[in-house]
This record gives structure tokens, C-alpha cells and sequence, in this order.
């Protein structure tokens, strides 16, 4: 009940890493947002995790990039529960592996809205009601700020953009006591990761190839991201802010 009567807005909170944060923001006893553009899927878990419990969840149907309803989702949220205690700005898209010279500009935009601005936006919006209880932001990043990955200048352009955000708005806002981390996942095993290895000859070789990048040999799980996100939305991490936490099992070492 580490969370208990505390409020999270996740962003694309229905699945994949997103999912997993409901779950483990609902598990600890938390009042939890789910936003999603699948407002059927965002239904669904938050009836799931209100039966559940020890938390509850609502759902908001919601596209992250209209940020004028992005700022009427967040400021609805918080009103529903009283409050707000933490964002975790998860929402994001990976483009196809494509080349620079095959790369569209508009592909470069819409991917830098999706995933960077969406983030900006998100921790914005969320800011008033942060302030008043002294609130975290967590953003879903990722490895590839770090590394890079070939063929995914777009993507790994905008995971770094995040982490850069992360520090200059740590600076800005400790003074006022609310704190901002990131956290840089690896491969995790999400419904996209299968989605992905299914378009390959060989789906289960795929994805051994993609575990055994982590010296632990396996992906993360969903939740074990959202177990990060909470701890980073908690007292237990009172004194970090401005860290890009890289949860990557070990891939990196290797690298």
C-alpha cells in the first residue's frame, strides 16, 4: 500500500509498459488514470483493477497529441480523485526500421509529437496539481537515448530529448519540491515485441535472440517497469530527481 489513496495519471496506461504501471499504481493502493487512445482497452483495465483492488482506476479515452484534450483529460483526473501525486508520461510509438535517407521528415514530427511533446505537455499540464502535494514525474524513456539503434534516428532521437527534459526540469522545479526522473528501459516483453517478432520468418528465434541481449538472458515484464515508476513516484526515492534510471537487465554492459 505504497500508494494508498494516492493519485497517478499513466499515459498509454491500458497496455504494454503503460499496463504494467496501472497494475502495480493499483496493487500499491492507488487511484489511478488510465489514459489510452483505445478508450475500450483503458475500460477494461480500470474495471479490472477496480475489482481487484486494493486500488481503483478510471479510464479516460484520450490522444496525447490534442493537447487541448490532453489538458482537459489531466485536470479531469484530478479532480475526479481530489488530487494528483504523479504522472508517468509512458505514451509513445517506434517507426518501422528505416534508413535516414528513407526517412520522411513528417515521420521525424509525428513520431517527436507522439513521443517528446506529448511529455512536455503531459508533465505541464500535471504541474499545477503537483505542486500542491509536492508531486513526482516519471518518464517512460529508453535505451536508445543512450545507444542509439540503427535505423531508428526518429525514435531514438526523441527517447534522448526526453532524458534532456528530465534533467533541465528537475533544476527547475526541486525548489518547489516536485521531482522528475526517467526511466530507460531495454527490451521488455510487451504485446508490441510479439506484434513485432510475428512479422519475422522465425517469431520465437527473434525474440531468444532479443532476451539474450540482457545479461539476465530474458525482457523485463511490464510490471517490472511499473514497480521503477513506482518507487520513483514515491518517498523512497525522495532524494532523486533529474536521474535517467536505466533498467536494462544488464544489456548495456555488454554493449
Amino acid at each position: 500500500m505504497r500508494f494508498e489513496q494516492r493519485a497517478v495519471v499513466v499515459t498509454g496506461g491500458a497496455k504494454g509498459i503503460g499496463g504494467g504501471c496501472s497494475r502495480v499504481f493499483a496493487e500499491a493502493g492507488g487511484l489511478v488514470a488510465v489514459l489510452d487512445l483505445d478508450g475500450r482497452a483503458a475500460a477494461e483495465l480500470a474495471d479490472e483493477l477496480t475489482a481487484t483492488g486494493p486500488g481503483s482506476a478510471v479510464a479516460f479515452a484520450c490522444d496525447v497529441t490534442d493537447f487541448a484534450a490532453f489538458r482537459e483529460t489531466v485536470d479531469e483526473a484530478a479532480t475526479t480523485f481530489g488530487r494528483l501525486d504523479a504522472i508517468v508520461n509512458n505514451v509513445g510509438i517506434h517507426p518501422p526500421a528505416t534508413t535516414i535517407d528513407d526517412s520522411d521528415l513528417a515521420l521525424f514530427e509525428t513520431t517527436m509529437r507522439v513521443n517528446f511533446l506529448s511529455t512536455v505537455a503531459g508533465s505541464k499540464f500535471a504541474l499545477p496539481h503537483l505542486r500542491r502535494t509536492k508531486g513526482a514525474i516519471v518518464v517512460v524513456s529508453s535505451m536508445t537515448a543512450v545507444l542509439g539503434q540503427e535505423h531508428s534516428t526518429a525514435y531514438a532521437a526523441t527517447k534522448a530529448a526526453q532524458v534532456g527534459f528530465v534533467k533541465s526540469l528537475a533544476i527547475e522545479l526541486g525548489p518547489e519540491g516536485v521531482r522528475a526522473n526517467a526511466i530507460l528501459p531495454s527490451n521488455v516483453d510487451t504485446p508490441l515485441m510479439r506484434d513485432w517478432a510475428a512479422t519475422l520468418d522465425d517469431p520465437d528465434s527473434a525474440l531468444d535472440r532479443v532476451s539474450k541481449l540482457q545479461v539476465l538472458g530474458r525482457m523485463a515484464s511490464p510490471e517490472e517497469i511499473g514497480r521503477v515508476a513506482l518507487f520513483l513516484a514515491t518517498e523512497e526515492s525522495s532524494f532523486l530527481t533529474g536521474q535517467a534510471i536505466e533498467a536494462d537487465g544488464g544489456a548495456a554492459l555488454d554493449y
